[in-house]
């Protein structure tokens, strides 16, 4: 097929903000407010962002109901949980930014859950010392995400939500715009910018089971950042949630709320053996999420799961009126997926992808990459999670570093005095994007994508060894190779299919950098669970870094400031009474 269906649409802005959830609404709202203009474009509907599906909370120490909280505090709990791999500067900025995140959203209308003395609510998520999460009943995520956009209209932000950017433009190390094309009629487009925000998800869509849905977080943030000269960091750093829905296909690996297990939901396997008691006696169901997603995945793998290759989550021993209560969402997804009823019936679950705590690495004052120019926020980013992200901070994360990073760039592109653009790198873009229109083979996207999913589940998943990881580095090469020879068909209904190209070229690459990172952590810390090497190695509290170019390297961490050091260090509280799980 010729590629003569529509001229180029060429288009400028200040800054481009890449991504239309909650990290790039917030950074753009901060540029209006500052009087930049922006344009903010995704390849997904703005109002069905990801952010949407973030039920738990919130985190800042607010001290509403637990006056000794404290940032510092906040700090400790997010360093600690990180297994001390997160970077203690970025820890710091979100936890003493964290309360001025939630007075923003207050102001612009955010409908928080409320004491009757007209407080902030705060609850209890596990590995937090204090009571520090902010809600919206279990739908905050959801909320939040309506309060960015109605303020986003407010200031009148222009936001395109059609548009999938498939390469950065880099002329002298530094980015001058973003190439991609219309979704809906396939027309290329190029797009000038000053600075880029790169706010478009992480990359846990490319295992088989995964709390994102079809067509997001296929780890195109990784791809933009990496061709355009910047560095992932922690690739192989990726939270597994406990409790994930097995089927219907299409929705595998679709949340079961760990509200279901902080309410008294029990865990048994295909025996009928309540097998947290072999893993976590004390805490059972309310362990840690690391843990119970690691028991869940040891007693499928030694062959007590179930023939679908899950466990069961059951609470319907619970009385009726208290699941309809606090488990509303939970009991309409699964009437609504499997006509089944969980006031009777127990659920079929399995550990599931959920997180990127990996991403672009990134400076802790701007989320600068390095790369001239360009930022990138959000799960996009790395540096705040390490090894094992605090229940509630993801959604803190994007209103601190949404404004930081927006100020910063607002600042460099009223300071820039000269832009330089390079044809050729347009150029680079246009002939692969014309190149996967015309007929170079039989292989589809799709398939393929399906391929990258079931090696990354057999070869990384919850448990990795140097055998498997090396496996799925082979694998990897033949997909790599067989990937040259897919071709995209525009149909009547638009071009998704070149949009699935891209999503599998975003895939193969993510999924090089965390099986090459993987095979390079020989520990057990955190998520990252080798059973090759069973034991925490301190050598390596330090993160990997990975290129296309030059592969992986390791980079020692600075200390924590004293500030939060000694209370990160001090034994934790790690009793459960009154605490939801995170």
């Amino acid at each position: 097929m010729t590629t003569q269906h529509a001229p180029e649409r060429l288009m400028s802005t200040s800054v481009l903000v890449i991504g239309t959830g909650g990290a790039g609404l917030r950074a753009s709202i901060e540029l209006a407010q500052r009087g930049v203009q922006v344009l903010a474009v995704g390849k997904r509907r703005k109002h069905d962002a990801h952010t949407t599906l973030a039920a738990g909370g919130i985190n800042a120490a607010l001290a509403t109901m637990d006056p000794e909280d404290s940032w510092q505090q906040h700090a400790a709990d997010t360093l600690r949980e990180s297994y001390f791999l997160a970077d203690p500067a970025i820890v710091e900025t979100v936890a003493r930014n964290a309360a001025e995140g939630i007075e923003d959203l207050e102001k612009w209308g955010m409908p928080f859950a409320r004491e009757a003395d007209g407080r902030i609510s705060q609850r209890f998520f596990g590995a937090h010392k204090y009571r520090r999460t902010a809600y919206a009943g279990d739908y905050t995520g959801l909320e939040i995400q309506r309060t960015l956009m109605r303020r986003a209209a407010e200031l009148n932000v222009q936001i395109i939500d059609s548009i999938y950017i498939t390469r950065l433009l880099v002329a002298g190390g530094t980015v001058f715009g973003a190439y991609g094309f219309d979704i809906v009629d396939g027309t290329p487009v190029q797009i000038h910018a000053d600075a880029v925000i790169l706010a478009a998800g992480g990359h846990t869509r490319i295992w088989r089971h995964t709390s994102s849905r079809r067509d997001e977080n296929t780890g195109d943030s990784f791809r933009l950042a990496a061709l355009a000269g910047a560095r992932i960091r922690d690739a192989e750093l990726v939270q597994f949630h406990p409790s994930g829905l097995l089927e219907p296909d299409d929705a595998a690996g679709t949340l079961v709320s760990e509200a279901a297990r902080g309410e008294g939901g029990i865990l048994t396997n295909a025996l009928g053996e309540r097998y947290m008691e072999r893993y976590d006696p004390e805490r059972m169901e309310l362990s840690t999420r690391d843990r119970v997603a690691l028991a869940g995945f040891t007693e499928i793998a030694a062959g007590r799961g179930t023939e679908k290759g899950g466990v069961y989550l059951d609470v319907s021993h619970l009385p009726r009126e208290v699941i309809l209560q606090k488990l509303p969402r939970v009991y309409r997804t699964l009437i609504d997926l499997q006509m089944l009823d969980i006031t009777t019936t127990k659920m079929e679950i399995a550990p599931t992808a959920h997180y990127s705590m990996g991403g672009v690495w990134v400076a802790p004052e701007d989320h600068g990459t390095g790369v001239e120019g360009l930022y990138a926020i959000g799960e996009a980013s790395s540096g705040l999670h390490g090894a094992n992200r605090l229940g509630g901070n993801s959604l803190i994360e994007l209103l601190v570093y949404g404004r930081i990073t927006g100020t910063h760039a607002a600042e460099y592109v009223a300071s820039r005095t000269k832009v330089l653009r390079d044809p050729s790198a347009v150029g680079l873009a246009r002939a692969e994007m014309q190149s996967l229109l015309q007929e170079r083979g039989t292989e589809s996207a799709r398939r393929l994508q399906r391929e990258v999913r079931n090696l990354m589940t057999e070869h990384a998943g919850v448990v990795r060894t140097e055998q498997g990881l090396q496996e799925g580095l082979r694998k990897l090469d033949a997909l790599e190779e067989r990937a040259q020879h897919v071709t995209a068909h525009p149909d009547i209904a638009g071009f998704d299919d070149l949009a699935h190209a891209y999503d599998l070229l975003g895939s193969l690459l993510a999924a090089r950098a965390t099986l090459e990172c993987a095979l390079e952590r020989r520990e057990t810390r955190g998520c990252h669970n080798r059973s090759d090497f069973p034991d925490m190695d301190p050598s390596l509290q330090g993160n990997f870094t990975w290129s296309p170019a030059g592969g992986v390297s390791f980079e020692a961490l600075p200390p924590a400031p004293d500030s939060f050091r000694s209370l990160a260090e001090a034994n934790a509280d790690d009793s459960v009474a009154g605490k939801l799980v995170e």
